[in-house]
Order: C-alpha cells, then structure tokens, then sequence
C-alpha cells in the first residue's frame, strides 16, 4: 500500500518558482495574487533603484520592485521581457520584477531546511529557507523580507 503524502510525516507546501539571475528560487503560492507582463512602467522620481516604478493593474496602482537590484544582482541583458509576479503586503499590491516564471511545485514541508552557510548574505537575507531539488537548490524568498525595506526606502 502506498500513498503518495503521509501526513504523519508532514504537511505540503506549495510554491510558484522564479528565475532571477541563474538562481531558481520559490514564493509560498498563497502570497502570490498574480502573475503579469508589466507594460507602462512609469518610474517613481528620486525612488531607490530597487523600486523600478509603479503601474495600474486592473485599477490598482502597484508598485514594483527589481527581484536584481533588490538581490544585487546586474541588470538583465538577454533581450528578453521581464515577468513579474504580484503580492500584496499590508493591503498594499506591489510586482516583483523577475525573469521567467516557472511551474508550480507541492513540496514537503520537512524537506525545506534552513539557509546554508555558504549562501549569497544577499540572497540569505532575503530567505526563509530551501529546498534542495534534483541538481539544483532553491530558495524560497520570505515575501516580508523582500519587501519590509520597501516603506524605509520611500521614507527615506
């Protein structure tokens, strides 16, 4: 007899994965409202180069934030448009700015383990855990964490 989740051993967890920068990394789908092509981008004066500008989507005005300048990472030059993957924070909708949009994933929540050592303080401080997968790890982002720095920018 075989089952294919035990919940003995655990629960699931399930996360819309993204590439930004080489690097796969996993938001909780239950944070994740939408995903869209940003058009008519218009830029924020004075804003950090994290903020790459606002937009209306479908009568929200959201506020979106480069996943690489946020990173560290250098800008995207491969030609090819951004996606982004949108979230709201406080009742406040806001776009992450990624390169490509992946599946979703069903993982165990038992196989998520801390952040390693050894990984990008850049990326670790952004983290709240990975998953490592078939020949690569990935690192599920703590939508928080992305954006709690976000009002100090604007304060700032």
């Amino acid at each position: 007899m075989t089952s294919k989740i035990n919940p003995s051993e655990g629960t699931v967890a399930e996360y819309v994965t993204a590439m930004i920068g080489g690097q796969l990394f996993g938001l909780p789908i239950s944070r994740v409202q939408d995903v869209f092509m940003p058009e008519r981008l218009t830029r924020v004066p004075l804003s950090p180069a994290e903020i790459a500008g606002v937009l209306n989507l479908r009568g929200r005005i959201v506020t979106v934030v480069d996943m690489r300048a946020r990173l560290g990472l250098p800008k995207n030059d491969d030609g090819k448009p951004p996606m982004a993957v949108g979230v709201d924070l406080r009742g406040e909708s806001y776009g992450l700015l990624i390169d490509q949009i992946g599946e979703v994933l069903r993982l165990p929540d038992n196989g998520r383990e801390d952040n390693p050592v050894n990984l990008d303080p850049r990326m670790a401080k952004l983290a709240g855990g990975v998953h490592r997968l078939d020949g690569q790890l990935m690192v599920v982002l703590d939508v928080d964490r992305v954006l709690e720095i976000v009002p100090d920018m604007l304060a700032a």
